[in-house]
Parts: structure tokens; C-alpha cells; sequence
């Protein structure tokens, strides 16, 4: 099966994943590939464009041989905010889409708590982009 994570940046998609998945399932999570490909000591949270380009070519790579297998394995991907060509695809592949979302207010906070002050602008384009609905949280606190 593969399950499409998608939500604001600091809503708990990793955290969602975490709770669900187990140690033979594959996670593809653009946040992982990054600190795996950055030398020691770099941020958790490295927006360095070189850095970011490499991973996310690693990503996608990740994503086709992982589809190959998803009748296998467990695939979760997290994918922030797919675009109707994206979603299409992951419907075609019968594919379950989990939005996390604790809530706009919370998810703010989390930012300037704890990520890149410029992770706001990328929140707040996800919001403007979705209609009101309610979707699964992982807890509407500020911990993960």
C-alpha cells in the first residue's frame, strides 16, 4: 500500500509516519534524504539549494523503485503539497492520501519554535491552497 503524507511543513507528517510504520515498510521523506546526504554538523533543517537539489534527486529516484514494490512493503511517502497531476498519479496507484494538519495556529508556532522562519511562507501558500476541512492531527500541542 502507499500512503501519500501530506501537510503544512511542522504539522507532524514524520511523527504520523513513526507511529504507523514499521521497521521492514520504506519512508520516503525529503527531510531524511537531506540530513543523510549533509556533512556532519549541518542543521536538521538544511535549505542550502545545492544540497536540496541533490535530495531531492535522490527522492524521486527513492519514489519509482519504491512504487515498484508497494504491493510488497508498506510505502509511505511524505509529499507536502502534490499538485492535481501528482494526486492523480497516487489515485492511479490506488494510493491512501493522509493530510496532518494540528491547525494553522499551531503549526506557526512550531515554526518559529523550532524551523526556518522561512518554512512560514511555505505554511501559509499550503493553507491558502486547501479548503476548510478537518483532517487528521497527531495532537494539536506544540510537541511533536
Amino acid at each position: 500500500m502507499l500512503y501519500v503524507v501530506t501537510g503544512p511543513p511542522a504539522a507532524g507528517k514524520t511523527s504520523w509516519i513513526e507511529s504507523r510504520a514499521k521497521p521492514s515498510d520504506i519512508v520516503i521523506d525529503l527531510d531524511r534524504i537531506t540530513r543523510a546526504l549533509a556533512g556532519p554538523g549541518a542543521p536538521n533543517w538544511n535549505q542550502d539549494p545545492t544540497l536540496l537539489r541533490v535530495a531531492h534527486k535522490a527522492r524521486y529516484a527513492a519514489m519509482f523503485e519504491a512504487f515498484e514494490h508497494r504491493d510488497k512493503v508498506d510505502v509511505y511517502l511524505i509529499h507536502t503539497m502534490p499538485t492535481s497531476k501528482w494526486l492523480a498519479r497516487y489515485r492511479r496507484m490506488d494510493a491512501q492520501i493522509i493530510a496532518v494538519d494540528p491547525g494553522r495556529s499551531i503549526v506557526m508556532a512550531r515554526i518559529e519554535a523550532m524551523r526556518d522562519p522561512e518554512m512560514r511562507r511555505v505554511a501559509t501558500r499550503w493553507y491558502r491552497s486547501r479548503p476548510a476541512t478537518k483532517t487528521e492531527t497527531t495532537g494539536a500541542t506544540l510537541e511533536w
